[in-house]
């Protein structure tokens, strides 16, 4: 639609509509923010193509576009969003400064181990040596949480006030659902269930899953 905000996203999403996929940020964040938006559907040959690698050269979703601006990285997106939506950060400098540590937190120390860990249960499964490393690799992961538990307390969100930050970190830990692994932290499990519960992310995430279905019906 002319004039809106385009972001891109999977038109047959590897996490078999889970709402994994990264695009579900951008969503959400502009759902929080009450911004009205377009998405653009690409399968995984339209990744590689000329036209999308000029927006995003590493050819992967999402990327954002608006008068005349075009951003990949969820990260960086939300950052710039945060500009013009205080519900995403906050305008006082020092509760701002705070949010978007949380933000480079959330994707440089806590998505690492936990991205591993999860692409080593499907892609290593029939290994070997999977068991020995699985068991590594999670051992990483509860090391991560526990700080982050030690850190949330029983504090409702990471600081004062839900943000961008938070909105990363929950989008985060969601890739845990179903190991059984957070639920040995209640104040994180607790802490995820919050952000699912927040109304823009339960319309980011109808909104992709109407999408796919409407993807599966066309065949």
């Amino acid at each position: 639609m002319a004039g809106l905000p385009t972001i891109t996203g999977f038109r047959r999403s590897p996490d078999g509509g889970r709402g994994l996929a990264r695009d579900l940020r951008v969503r959400w964040a502009l759902e929080e923010a009450g911004q009205s938006y377009a998405v653009e559907l690409l399968d995984f040959a339209e990744l590689k193509s000329h036209r999308h690698l000029a927006r995003n050269p590493f050819g992967q979703i999402p990327t954002y576009a608006s008068e005349g601006l075009v951003l990949f990285e969820s990260g960086a997106i939300l950052w710039h969003l945060g500009q013009e939506h205080p519900v995403l950060l906050p305008a006082e400098s020092k509760a701002r400064a705070r949010a978007v540590m949380w933000m480079f937190a959330a994707l440089n120390t806590v998505e690492p181990p936990i991205f591993e860990s999860s692409l080593a249960r499907v892609l290593e499964r029939d290994r070997p040596w999977f068991a020995e490393r699985q068991e590594m690799l999670e051992g990483r992961v509860r090391g991560v949480l526990g700080r982050l538990a030690d850190r949330l307390g029983q504090g409702e969100w990471l600081e004062a006030r839900f943000s961008a930050g938070d909105l990363l970190m929950v989008s985060v830990l969601r890739r845990l659902g179903g190991t059984g692994i957070i639920e040995d932290w209640p104040n994180l499990a607790g802490y995820v269930a919050r952000g699912e519960a927040r109304p823009a992310f339960q319309r980011a995430l109808a909104a992709q899953r109407t999408e796919a279905e409407a993807v599966r019906a066309r065949g």
